[in-house]
């Protein structure tokens, strides 16, 4: 059976002020997206999932129905601002998703298989798509999910801050720990920092970082659903409260009802967080192009 891959694309994209998982960066206009489906269309992907906001589905559809039609089966899940909300708590006063893990939740009906989630804004690289369909087609232990990491020192932005999930990983390649950090950069100096209210703490340049590509089976999502819910109790009145991916990961490791492998990716990995990373990103894409790593024209 086929994996699924989700793709995080509901984000208001506050930073970059626009809507960077529909801008145009590659040599002919490809999106980053384009990227990662070209990539999981060949790793062994067989479904796509768009995790978007309703306003969004028929740019989406416009886009991308045109490229994917025939090569692989896809479908939209849409991330609503009271989806999986207790109806007891009564409407949802806010404009902001609710965040990666929500995120995820929302597309439960639309996953049957072993899935992956990414960012639409990320460019992962052909293998660690490679890396993640081997395991999720391959492997049977329905409590055993899987990441993608990568080291903090290759995933800064010149330009700013930037949210990471920091990782620990254990002797035998599973993660212990996975923590958000919310504003990690790079100082004059050329240390490695997080930045929070108590002060700065650093990091080393090899320490793994999740750039959200994960692995998972389908036994996750009741777990997700049950936490987001008692998030959602807890965060109601709260407007830019998120449940991210990491939380569950973190459940899932604390009460020993799941395990994660770390697969450590040699492959490029570069995003946008500013519109400043914008140059370097299309350049970055055009040298891949030129190496012949994809074609002048994917679709």
């Amino acid at each position: 059976m086929q994996p699924t891959l989700l793709i995080l694309a509901a984000g208001m994209g506050s930073r970059y002020g626009g809507i960077k998982q529909l801008d145009q960066f590659g040599p002919q206009g490809e999106t980053i997206i384009d990227y990662s489906l070209y990539d999981a269309i060949r790793a062994g992907f067989g479904k796509i999932v768009f995790i978007i906001r309703e306003e969004l589905r028929d740019d989406f559809e416009e886009i991308f129905g045109p490229k994917l039609r025939g090569k692989i089966e896809y479908d939209y899940a849409i991330q609503g601002l009271g989806s999986y909300v207790p109806a007891d708590l009564g409407p949802v006063e806010r404009t902001k998703p609710w965040g990666t893990g929500h995120a995820m939740l929302c597309a439960w009906e639309q996953t049957q298989t072993p899935f992956a989630v990414i960012n639409a804004d990320d460019f992962y690289g052909l293998e660690a798509f490679k890396l993640m369909a081997d395991f999720l087609t391959h492997d049977t232990d329905e409590n055993l999910h899987a990441m993608v990491g990568y080291e903090v020192q290759r995933t800064l932005s010149e330009h700013g801050s930037v949210s990471r999930g920091v990782c620990a990983v254990g002797d035998n390649g599973n993660l212990t720990s996975v923590i958000e950090r919310t504003k990690i950069y790079r100082q004059e100096g050329g240390e490695i920092v997080f930045e929070e209210a108590e002060g700065l703490t650093p990091l080393a340049p090899e320490t793994p970082v999740s750039m959200n590509f994960w692995g998972f089976k389908p036994s996750v999502f009741p777990i997700t659903r049950d936490l987001f819910e008692a998030y959602a109790r807890v965060n109601i009145h709260l407007p830019k409260a998120e449940f991210y991916i990491p939380t569950v990961m973190t459940h899932l490791i604390q009460t020993g009802q799941g395990a994660c492998r770390v697969f450590r990716s040699r492959s490029e990995w570069f995003g946008v967080t500013y519109p400043e990373d914008k140059p370097l990103v299309q350049a970055s894409l055009r040298r891949l192009e030129d190496e012949g790593s994809y074609p002048e024209e994917m679709w």
